[in-house]
């Protein structure tokens, strides 16, 4: 069912406020596609994914675009895209995202915390109330793509989107090693397990392409996602070379996609962004 209220807190049910249930069921509504961007491993590069195709996918035929960071203990999102300060919050009690561009919106939860520097220490049940906050009291308004950044593994974050929002669909990251594909395998037995789609497998720091000579050096090996992929018979949305930009650009907060540079891992975030369309059934 459509919600026709710009603002989803004020809608009404039996002349009573909606409860969260109703009101994440509210927000839910007005988003065509959630990507979950999950791994089963730390330090593949799960969060520079998550930020390249949320960010590719605003720059595509007028989409609008949200970005949900749900790593609760570890969140990145902010500093990679320069956010700095706190979100609004408005009479209603509802989060107002940073919007970083006209059509690409961000929510992390260390732009909620005086300060960034605390450790959260939280069991399953605050983080699941917590992520609920974030679909059912934040302005999202209309969609047409939700991309969730979770953290590695397959617990309580990932478990928690599983059943918030049962049409989300898995892009799982690796990279080519055997010691991160043996943990993707288990992600996407957990996607099974739960009955959540498997939207691909993409490998990220698919080898380096010389900055002076363009030779490209397999520094982790390559080929194993599309390997595994293969094995358990998923998409292979396609590889992402290892770019020393993209960590000086995460450092700076200046994704290099905001630039004008065309480098084999622009030309890759590209085609990725492109298979992710095409496999939602959008125009590219």
């Amino acid at each position: 069912m459509k919600c026709d209220q710009k603002s989803c807190a004020s809608c009404k049910s039996s002349g009573e406020k909606k409860s969260k249930e109703e009101l994440v069921s509210c927000k839910l509504a007005r988003i065509k596609h959630k990507v979950l961007v999950m791994s089963g491993k730390g330090g593949v590069g799960k969060s520079s994914v998550a930020s390249y195709v949320a960010l590719g996918l605003s720059r595509r035929n007028g989409y609008r675009v949200g970005l949900l960071d749900i790593d609760l203990h570890g969140p990145s999102i902010p500093k990679m895209f320069g956010l700095r300060g706190k979100l609004n919050i408005t009479s209603d009690q509802e989060i107002l995202p940073y919007e970083y561009r006209p059509n690409l919106k961000i929510v992390s939860i260390e732009s909620m915390l005086e300060d960034t520097d605390s450790a959260i220490i939280w069991r399953g049940p605050v983080k699941h109330g917590v992520i609920q906050q974030f679909i059912a009291d934040c302005r999202w308004d209309d969609l047409d793509f939700l991309v969730i950044d979770s953290p590695p593994g397959t617990g309580d974050e990932a478990l928690s989107i599983s059943r918030l929002v049962p049409d989300a669909s898995a892009l799982i990251v690796t990279t080519p090693q055997e010691v991160a594909l043996a943990d993707v395998r288990k992600s996407i037995n957990f996607c099974r397990k739960v009955e959540m789609n498997i939207l691909g497998l993409v490998e990220n720091m698919s080898g380096l392409f010389c900055p002076h000579c363009n030779e490209f050096i397999p520094i982790f090996k390559t080929g194993g996602g599309r390997r595994t992929s293969e094995a358990m018979q998923v998409r292979f949305l396609g590889e992402l070379p290892f770019e020393p930009g993209v960590v000086e650009g995460g450092d700076r907060g200046i994704p290099v996609l905001n630039s004008d540079s065309e480098t084999p891992f622009v030309r890759a975030v590209e085609h990725l962004v492109d298979s992710v369309l095409e496999n939602l059934g959008e125009k590219k």
